[in-house]
């Protein structure tokens, strides 16, 4: 489910309130912890963390005119999802997350490659959540990145 917002202020004006406040209390955390050099911005019709081009002027590789996504966060039909694409690409982040999930949440983890559904706002881990957005600079992003992509070459 994409949002036609053309931004991220237009995103949040278009909510529930439910979940306006769960979302919003979710961008506070990742803008406060998010390594310096990523940008926030409507990305895949949800509030997106990416890689600008003019750090990375290469983009993302689906489509080079975009810039290269890390993080989404969006109001789905019936959740909450978080998109982190360092989980996806790193073992031991994904590994460090499952486990520190399960040590600090009572609620099942609802999890796909990237995406991490959250039925209920107040199952919502912040400073967890907080905590991963920290784990991986820009640099470190665009060098697992570019890894990944020759790999798959």
């Amino acid at each position: 489910m994409q949002s036609k917002a053309a931004t991220v202020e237009d995103y949040m004006n278009g909510l529930p309130e439910e979940r306006k406040t769960a979302i919003e209390k979710l961008r506070k955390e990742i803008k406060k912890n998010l390594p310096k050099g990523f940008k926030e911005e409507m990305s895949y019709g949800m509030i997106g963390y990416v890689v600008p081009h003019a750090i990375y002027p290469k983009g993302y590789h689906c489509d080079p005119k975009l810039p290269l996504p890390f993080m989404n966060i969006a109001s789905q039909k019936n959740f909450i999802a978080l998109y982190h694409m360092g989980i996806y690409a790193d073992k031991k982040l994904y590994d460090w997350f499952t486990k520190e999930y399960a040590n600090q949440c009572s609620a099942k983890l609802d999890m796909g490659k990237s995406c991490i559904r959250f039925k209920k706002p107040e199952h919502i881990p912040y400073q967890l959540i907080g905590t991963l957005a920290a784990k991986i600079s820009v640099e470190d992003w665009i060098t697992l990145y570019e890894k990944m992509l020759n790999k798959n070459k």
